[in-house]
């Protein structure tokens, strides 16, 4: 089994066994809807019990490396892709480099867009001062 730091930063939860589809729905802040989504999805595979799904420590886990990658933009492709990467076998060396990759290319995307909207709130500014200059000229 598993430990929940090989897949994401979440707190390890040694005094369960199983979580519950609430039990994770209230811990993360999600809907039961969303779990269900991303069973769906294959993101997530809950253990079946009758109609009841019962989520284990790795469920728990895929669950916060899905919610931090949705939190910073990742598509649920990207996301799949590097927790799947965990399953390779290889020390996790393959999941690190590619989550790596992938945020420093999430970052460069996102210091490019934040200098696009520094340069656009300048580019108004200076606007609404030559607007407000001449109103105050006819004034």
């Amino acid at each position: 089994m598993a430990t929940i730091s090989a897949h994401a930063v979440v707190a390890p939860r040694p005094d369960r066994e199983h979580f519950s589809i609430s039990d994770l729905s209230a811990e993360f802040g999600v809907t039961a809807r969303a779990l269900r989504f991303y069973e769906d999805e294959g993101l997530i595979a809950p253990e079946r019990r009758g109609t009841a799904r019962i989520y284990s420590h790795r469920d728990r886990a895929r669950l916060a490396w899905i919610l931090r990658g949705k939190r910073v933009g990742f598509s649920l492709a990207e996301i799949r892709e590097m927790i799947d990467l965990y399953d390779v076998g290889d020390g996790r060396r393959a999941q690190r480099k590619t989550t790596l990759d992938r945020c420093r290319a999430r970052i460069a995307l996102l210091d490019e867009q934040k200098r696009d909207i520094d340069a656009a709130i300048a580019e108004l500014t200076d606007f609404v001062a030559l607007i407000e200059a001449a109103n105050d000229q006819k004034d």
